[in-house]
């Protein structure tokens, strides 16, 4: 299976690099990042983590607190005292394990995590009700992140029945907003309309079929009772009719759903207008607008071009250059580059920002480079791919998409926005596409005020779980030049989901040129601790 980009050879590979840029990482030499500073790969993964409990002091006596559930790395477990399963990450009942009582305690984020255990499947066929019922349980007691995480299983009928205006209304909960917002009934009305229509071709489908069978019935009872009593007895034209008979009682009842679902949409307001994005001023500040903090603004960027034991790349190391450029100069960010990475000085590179960040942060992680796939059962995982990777099926240097999930789940920073332009890129999230995302929305002020104090782990994605282009013009690939040409000419402040809405099509046209189908996708990174925030990108004032 080649799951590879496809390369192109497109010229030369080059980069301005500004001061705030710097090189990081390099892995021209095998190993060397594995055995400077005694770093392990164990040492860096993610783990569901033990701990033990606290010796506390209550007048006179002493005892010992319950053990407490973490996820952490391998490598901090082990320092700070606490139990993981080091040889079976992937089995359920461990990590069901650590969590478990917790959550059957009350605890709101354990039995988040109990369902996303349950609905990932940890190597096992995921039990969607189960982790349904957990969220629930967290939904309850309004904890964000399990009501976010109970809307995507409605949107997309994973254990409960498909009902976006539920998940829609669940999202609402969860970003804080008030039924009568502006950016809630608008979204609102779109999906009422759209289950409108789907309501009505429904039932009028129903009738039409309705219509034939009970004519078709109709035509063999008057055939049957012209029929002597004797020949009625032996005809099969009485079975026919009873199957015809329990088929259109199936065909009413559906049909009365469908009526009794349309009667139930409830009616919205129409949303009047707002302020534009594009009327706030500019600011010599990047952290500060009009009173609203958008914290500080950290990079780190991939690019993964000379494989060692694959197919190298044309483009990776010069769409990382440009982007890394674009970022530091246009917006500001302090960007860490990995040239050649190996998958220890990927992992490492994430999990040091733990020092580094701090909660009203920003991080943008962006990677070019090889991705893969791996079937296990009914279950796929995604990979990126380190310069030291093995060709498939071989997996040992991989880099999982879960593990990238995990430290994500455990950075400090408020928004985190993933930008992936590999192959299978979209394995690395597999929620709906983002809901609230309408071309015709209006992303307002209001927009940001909601959004800015809510956790945001998002993916940008070259692509859905499908090969993508190496290849464009100008020396970046088809993804890359949309994406970074939209940054560099951007004016104003910018929101993920307004930043995909502009690239998607791009994107698809360019790959058409190409006689290829490349569609990217937006989505939440869940199980990270997505909480339905967003990415904003602020421009620096241009002296």
């Amino acid at each position: 299976m080649k799951t590879l980009h496809l390369p192109k050879t497109l010229g030369r590979i080059a980069a301005l690099l500004a001061p705030s840029l710097f090189v990081i990482a390099s892995a021209a030499a095998p190993g060397a990042a594995a055995t400077k500073g005694m770093v392990k790969r164990s040492d860096l993964e993610i783990v569901d983590c033990l701990l033990p409990g606290q010796v506390r002091q209550l007048g006179n006596s002493s005892f010992l607190s319950q053990r407490r559930p973490i996820r952490t790395t391998a490598s901090e477990c082990s320092i700070r005292g606490g139990e993981y399963v080091a040889y079976d990450r992937a089995d359920l009942q461990s990590a069901l394990r650590i969590w478990m009582q917790a959550a059957e305690s009350g605890d709101v984020e354990a039995q988040t995590n109990v369902g996303e255990i349950y609905e990932r499947g940890m190597g096992v066929t995921p039990d969607y009700e189960a982790a349904a019922k957990w969220y629930q349980k967290a939904a309850d007691k309004n904890y964000a992140r399990a009501l976010f995480n109970l809307g995507t299983m409605y949107e997309q009928g994973l254990g409960v029945p498909q009902d976006g205006l539920k998940a829609l209304n669940l999202y609402r909960q969860a970003w804080g907003v008030p039924e009568d917002s502006i950016i809630f009934t608008s979204a609102a009305q779109r999906e009422q309309e759209e289950l409108r229509k789907e309501l009505d071709a429904a039932i009028a489908e129903k009738d039409a079929q309705l219509g034939l069978l009970q004519k078709q019935l109709k035509d063999l009872q008057e055939q049957l009772a012209k029929q002597p009593a004797v020949e009625q007895t032996a005809d099969n034209s009485s079975k026919e009719i009873e199957a015809l008979k329990r088929w259109i009682a199936q065909l009413e009842q559906e049909r009365r759903k469908s009526t009794e679902r349309l009667a139930g949409i409830p009616k919205t307001r129409t949303p009047q207008g707002t302020t534009e994005l594009a009327q706030l001023p500019p600011t010599a500040d990047e952290r500060t607008l009009q009173g609203m903090n958008f914290g500080r603004y950290y990079a780190i960027v991939i690019g993964n071009q000379n494989y060692q034991s694959i197919e190298s790349l044309e483009t990776p190391k010069y769409d990382a250059a440009r982007a890394a450029r674009i970022l530091a100069d246009r917006y500001g960010f302090t960007v860490s580059i990995l040239e050649d990475a190996n998958d220890i000085t990927m992992l490492k590179a994430i999990n040091d920002l733990n020092a580094v960040l701090k909660p009203e942060d920003n991080l943008l992680i962006y990677y070019a480079g090889h991705g893969a796939r791996l079937q296990s059962g009914k279950s796929e995982a995604g990979y990126w791919l380190p310069v030291n990777a093995d060709a498939p099926p071989k997996d040992t240097f991989w880099v999982p998409n879960e593990q990238i999930t995990g430290h994500l789940g455990r950075l400090p920073a408020k928004r985190v926005l993933v930008v992936a332009d590999s192959c299978y890129a979209g394995l690395l999230s597999t929620d709906p596409s983002y809901l609230f995302l309408n071309d015709k929305v209006t992303y307002s002020k209001d927009y940001i005020k909601f959004k800015l104090p809510k956790r945001a782990r998002l993916l940008l994605s070259s692509g859905g779980d499908k090969p993508v282009l190496d290849e464009g013009s100008g020396g970046n690939s088809v993804f890359a030049r949309a994406f970074l040409d939209e940054l560099e000419n951007n004016q104003g402040i910018l929101s993920s989901p307004e930043l995909f809405s502009r690239i998607r099509k791009r994107v698809e046209i360019a790959a058409q040129k190409n006689k290829f189908v490349q569609v990217p996708e937006f989505k939440s990174i869940k199980g990270a601790g997505h909480e339905v925030g967003d990415f904003f990108f602020v421009p620096r004032v241009r002296s």
